[in-house]
């Protein structure tokens, strides 16, 4: 990516008008001297969106954990099902996912609605790199609907406010918090999952990741510190009393690593020779050899799905 990131776009649903005024603020809050949670995350995607900073955050990242790319990407894999779940088997047809990150297809509206043309879906970031794309997160079918809210975690009732606009919030929705909560410290992270739950209807459903120091100390920390991004790590408890405190009832197997919920036959990997990568650094490597080779020490994330009775 270069220096400047592109203007953001219009959409009907999108907010943010694309004038030059706009595009300059949107320039102007975005840092590309320190690595960004959603830059990396995209970095470790094999995505283009990020700088010089970020990419070496994660190359330094890679020297202590050469597999840890696999977390992010069972991450992103298990939001796929997840996604999946709740519009075949739950019926759900809204969905409100905060920390959107940058666009990586498929998207959570590309995937719902492959099964449910109308869902409607509400991305929420507050990363101005995110904005700047932001087009590509609202190209919604004829049936369905897409926005976008510039908007922070830290602000539930700013989200719940602008979610409004596209979402009826009397009737079920899917709240997406994948990968975001770690970025919070605690009592602030459970207060803003109360309130966020708390405005939403029977029937609604939680989807949630998150790093934990339960599996893979010794690879993880190591490999996390040198992101330079901070971090609150929860134990297995703590991710479950997100859901069991709020009196949703966690989708079987519960709170889990994140390749062990709902595994499908998707997954593949791919077998390199050293001259198949000459020349290729940590992250173009990883890149080409898909997922399927996960084990459970590569894995250091949590996920679960739960419904709101």
């Amino acid at each position: 990516m270069s220096d400047s990131a592109p203007p953001p776009s219009t959409s009907p649903d999108a907010g943010p008008p694309a004038d030059a005024d706009t595009a300059a603020r949107v320039r102007d809050r975005i840092d590309a001297t320190r690595p960004h949670p959603a830059r990396v995350y995209d970095a470790l995607l094999g995505g283009r969106n990020h700088y010089p900073v970020d990419r070496a955050a994660v190359l330094t990242s890679l020297e202590h954990n050469p597999r840890g790319y696999l977390d992010v990407r069972h991450n992103r894999d298990f939001v796929r099902r997840a996604v999946l779940h709740l519009t075949r088997e739950a019926g759900l047809r809204q969905f409100l996912d905060v920390g959107t990150g940058l666009p990586t297809a498929p998207n959570v509206h590309q995937i719902a609605q492959s099964v449910a043309p109308d869902t409607r879906v509400v991305y929420v970031d507050h990363d101005p790199v995110v904005l700047a794309h932001a087009r590509a997160l609202l190209t919604a079918g004829p049936e369905g609907r897409t926005a976008y809210l510039d908007a922070d975690l830290r602000d539930p009732h700013a989200i719940l406010f602008g979610a409004r606009a596209t979402l009826d919030m009397e009737r079920p929705v899917a709240l997406g918090l994948a990968a975001i909560l770690h970025f919070l410290e605690s009592p602030a992270a459970d207060e803003i999952v109360a309130t966020l739950l708390d405005a939403l209807p029977s029937g609604s459903a939680v989807f949630l990741t998150h790093l934990t120091p339960d599996l893979n100390p010794r690879t993880l920390l190591p490999a996390l510190r040198a992101t330079g991004l901070d971090f609150t790590l929860r134990t297995h408890a703590e991710v479950l009393r997100f859901l069991t405190d709020n009196g949703l009832e966690p989708v079987a197997p519960g709170v889990v690593p994140v390749h062990r919920w709902h595994p499908d036959d998707t997954w593949h990997s791919t077998d390199l020779e050293p001259e198949d990568t000459a020349g290729q650094d940590a992250l173009e490597v990883a890149a080409r050899r898909g997922i399927g080779d996960v084990r459970d020490e590569d894995i250091n994330i949590y996920g679960a799905v739960a419904l709101k009775p």
